[in-house]
């Protein structure tokens, strides 16, 4: 496994650091969580201006990105890239709290897009996601669908002036919790083309306008201070150019675009749980009891020391789950993804725990950002997928 980042990488990297210490404080993430969109849209302009937007994508398309996705074996690459680009773009925007949708536009959207989009599809979209013109929400997620893929109840039926020649579709239904949906300019849907609502086969994708006619949101803020939607399809009508790869063919889609989710969201639990310990090992170093800092206690050095090893082992597990990207056994890469978010929610739950705990009775308070961070943290092990979810899909796997 190679740990070491390429020269751009390191240069973005450096460049978010010192954009992040200057203009995403805790005070200032504070203010963008209050802003309607519930994000900075000056950073958002930010990311495209130094190219973090475009960097997944290829240069034919306005990335930045030079391998060519022509061949199998370049689009296996750029996938396995892309996903490491990810992982260390979420650590940092963790280790910020940064509230932009760069997860469900950039990764989820425009990743699907680049996958399984047609030619025309990628040429009139990705290069606007590439510039931060448009954004992109994902909704796949129903009341009852409890984290399955293969769970959708959303119909999309054709609409009886349809021809072999230019199909169209009517969508009714209902979503729920869809990030960021109150900001995107499209929705990328999964829907049940035919089939009973459990049936892998017969779910396709829709990329729907969010000012199309028939779709009415509900916004809300969620625990972490981001903004989700609710979102109803009242006959909502589509064409052809709005379906992402084949018709009753999405599932796979469906599992690849959750699985690269999961890859980043776990290095976005990473950033957070580094910063929590730094935060509570600066904290144990200054709060003096007995007129000594408490960090002189050894009890408490032994679980600084516990909340140190188990964010270490969360980073291997991150670059775990990035680097199965390049595996072209689906299952195995699907297998490794849910292994380690499966562990990252566990060392999650004990570092975010502990910092609380460690912090006292400030760790819960709204003034302080350790509360704010366990928040987050808490959302990201319940975001596609909880531990118990993964560590029954990793048992589905080996059996």
């Amino acid at each position: 496994m190679n740990f070491d980042f390429s020269p751009i990488q390191v240069e973005l990297q450096n460049g978010l650091t010192k954009y992040f210490s200057k203009n995403y404080g805790f005070d200032k993430r504070q203010e963008f969580a209050r802003e309607s969109a519930g994000f900075s849209e000056h950073a958002w302009k930010h990311y495209a201006e130094i190219g973090l937007l475009a960097l997944s994508f290829p240069e034919s398309y306005g990335g930045l990105n030079e391998i060519d996705e022509s061949t199998e074996s370049g689009k296996q690459t750029l996938a396995a890239n892309n996903a490491v680009d990810a992982m260390w773009i979420l650590e940092h925007f963790g280790a910020a709290l940064c509230l932009e949708p760069y997860l469900s536009t950039v990764v989820m959207g425009g990743g699907t897009l680049l996958g399984s989009g047609s030619v025309a599809q990628k040429s009139t979209w990705i290069p606007k996601i590439a510039s931060g013109e448009l954004r992109i929400a994902i909704a796949i997620e129903e009341p009852s669908s409890r984290y399955s893929c293969g769970h959708v109840q959303l119909s999309a039926k054709l609409s009886e002036k349809s021809s072999p020649s230019s199909r169209s579709w009517h969508l009714t239904g209902l979503k729920s919790a869809v990030l960021s949906a109150n900001s995107a300019q499209f929705i990328l849907v999964s829907t049940r083309t035919s089939g009973n609502i459990a049936d892998r086969n017969g779910i396709s994708l829709f990329l729907v306008p969010v000012d199309a006619k028939g779709l009415k949101l509900t916004n809300y803020t969620t625990h972490d201070g981001g903004r989700a939607s609710d979102i109803v399809f009242d006959q909502v009508s589509v064409t052809e150019e709005h379906l992402i790869g084949a018709c009753d063919a999405g599932v796979e889609i469906l599992e690849d675009m959750v699985g690269r989710a999961n890859a980043a969201l776990c290095g976005e639990a990473v950033g957070i749980m580094s910063t929590l310990c730094e935060l509570t090992l600066a904290y144990l170093k200054t709060r003096q009891q007995f007129g000594v800092p408490i960090g002189k206690f050894q009890a408490l050095q032994h679980r600084m020391a516990d909340m140190i090893v188990a964010t270490e082992q969360a980073k291997s597990m991150a670059f775990l789950a990035a680097q199965a990207h390049a595996d072209s056994d689906s299952k195995k890469r699907l297998r490794d993804i849910s292994a380690a978010k499966a562990y990252i929610c566990k060392s999650a739950r004990q570092v975010a725990q502990e910092a609380i705990q460690l912090h006292g009775g400030m760790g819960v308070t709204n003034e302080l950002s350790v509360g704010h961070y366990f928040k987050r943290l808490t959302l990201i092990t319940q975001t596609f997928g909880d531990f118990n979810h993964h560590i029954g899909l990793v048992s589905d796997y080996l059996l």
